[in-house]
């Protein structure tokens, strides 16, 4: 695992004094459910980490000591097979919470997709104020239940669409998981590459590539770079994405 930098000591201070009140990701994380004498005691809990494009938060197989809620950027977990190929099974964002639900070790890996950042909780401690904020608690399930219907829609977009089903599907999807960086209407960023988004839909780049490149034709997007995408006929892509077209 690389070395995880704390921010600069300017942002330790202001995390002493009330780093949450300044924190773009409070009011989309689970912190936003807990009043601000627990948040108090939630942030003396934390240790604030910056990371760099490609950087870890934690690998597969890891001991499982922390948690980690993400405060910006974009983080990907994805688990290996024994034979290497990779398997993305999801892109965090600002406010997304991970590292809770696991064993003794983590079962999958999370890797900075761009600069990002993300308060760390040694899980121990993290668990003992669950137990003590019932807020907090119900916050968790929640999201919790939210992670599972999440879950069982990739596996529908996996077992039963096609693959431009599922390219459409994914550009729909995207802006609601990242609403900390809200953009132009119709605008979709993409800080993951075309291989990262073919591990996730269970596709080839080269797959990828075409269903982008026949939507663009269509007139339906227009590819404004490799990480911005401009959706035209937001319609006609539900449309698509739901098999209709």
């Amino acid at each position: 695992m690389l070395e995880l930098r704390s921010l600069p000591s300017g942002c330790s201070d202001r995390r002493r004094a009330n780093a949450c009140d300044h924190c773009g990701a409070r009011a989309l994380s689970v912190c936003a459910s807990i009043d601000d004498a627990d948040l108090s005691r939630l942030d003396a809990l934390a240790h604030h980490i910056a990371l760099e494009a490609g950087e870890v938060l934690f690998r597969q197989g890891d001991d499982a000591r922390h948690v980690f809620n993400v405060t910006s950027g974009s983080v990907r977990i994805y688990k290996l097979l024994p034979d290497g190929r990779r398997q993305i099974t999801g892109f965090l964002f600002a406010g997304d919470f991970l590292g809770l639900a696991a064993g003794q070790t983590y079962d999958f890996s999370a890797e900075a997709l761009e600069p990002a950042s993300a308060c760390r909780f040694r899980k121990s401690e993290y668990r003992a104020l669950i137990q003590e904020t019932p807020a907090l608690e119900t916050a968790l399930l929640d999201r919790a239940h939210h992670e599972l219907a999440a879950a069982q829609n990739q596996i529908l977009l996996l077992g039963r669409k096609t693959a431009l089903e599922r390219v459409c599907t994914f550009l729909l999807e995207l802006p609601g998981h990242d609403p900390a960086r809200p953009g132009p209407a119709g605008r979709v960023h993409l800080p993951m590459t075309r291989a990262e988004i073919a591990d996730y839909l269970g596709l080839t780049i080269e797959t990828v590539s075409r269903a982008l490149t026949k939507l663009k034709t269509q007139g339906v997007i227009q590819l404004l770079s490799l990480s911005e995408v401009h959706i035209l006929q937001p319609a006609r892509l539900t449309v698509l994405a739901g098999g209709e077209g």
